[in-house]
């Protein structure tokens, strides 16, 4: 039984992540912007991530790290300065590891948040704090969200491209086992278990909710499509996840009931 702060653990990722840890028996420690609480092993922290102060007092004493905050507002200011600040309070308690959680495929397809992303991969190796770094797939909740959006017209156009969409609870399974083991570094890649495309799920999607519409796959141009037309997003190699889109859809949908 360890001690294990989790950053963003209100977010998609970090709740999957808090879940494993509870379930694990290892005390947990989340830091949120807006409300301090406690509930059994998880005491939630209010937190200024600008502030060092807040960072030393929310890190005091833990066994690990889990890095799942996150920011879309670019790489000045954004998701890597947040980066920045978490491994400065970590680095100045003495935290013995820092996780973090990726993305496939940052380091090949030039979306601006991909950048940030790598840029606060390489302030993990080098922040001389011991680390151990996930990159994952896309998560079933994302191309969710991406769908609900995409198919409200009567005529749906989907970019054509392959996904690999993966559970957020097996990569929050992954990230608390890594937490309570010692430092890795860069660790095998985690993606689903199926390699499909976001028109054959639109139209899953579709189907689930009982919307009539016609999907029709487009193609896009420029560069960051072209690295997800040629699979830089996707990890064949490691999909070791086994909860399928489908599975997520069917229990998604039942929530919804």
């Amino acid at each position: 039984m360890s001690t294990v702060v989790v950053t963003g653990g209100t977010g998609t990722a970090g709740r999957a992540v808090v879940n494993a840890l509870v379930a694990a028996h290892h005390d947990v420690v989340v830091t949120s912007r807006s409300t301090s609480s406690v509930h059994g092993r998880v005491r939630t922290v209010r937190l200024d991530y600008g502030s060092p102060a807040d960072l030393e007092a929310a890190f005091h004493g833990p066994d690990a790290v889990v890095h799942c905050a996150t920011s879309f507002t670019g790489v000045r200011g954004g998701e890597t300065e947040l980066g920045r600040r978490v491994l400065a309070g970590a680095r100045r308690v003495g935290c013995g590891h820092v996780v973090s959680i990726s993305i496939v495929g940052i380091d090949r397809i030039p979306l601006p948040y991909y950048r940030a992303k790598l840029a606060t991969e390489k302030l993990v190796e080098n922040s001389g704090v011991p680390w151990t770094i996930l990159r994952a797939t896309q998560f079933h909740e994302l191309v969710t969200r991406l769908l609900s959006g995409l198919t409200r017209p009567p005529l749906v156009l989907v970019p054509d491209i392959p996904v690999q969409p993966v559970a957020a609870e097996e990569v929050g399974a992954r990230l608390a086992a890594l937490a309570a083991a010692r430092p890795a570094g860069r660790v095998p890649d985690l993606g689903g278990p199926e390699i499909t495309t976001l028109p054959a799920l639109a139209r899953s999607y579709v189907a689930a909710i009982g919307r009539r519409r016609r999907v029709r796959a487009v193609r896009l141009f420029g560069s960051v499509f072209a690295g997800y037309h040629a699979g830089h997003h996707l990890a064949p190699g490691d999909a070791t996840g086994t909860i399928t889109y489908q599975d997520h859809l069917d229990a998604w949908v039942r929530t919804r009931r």
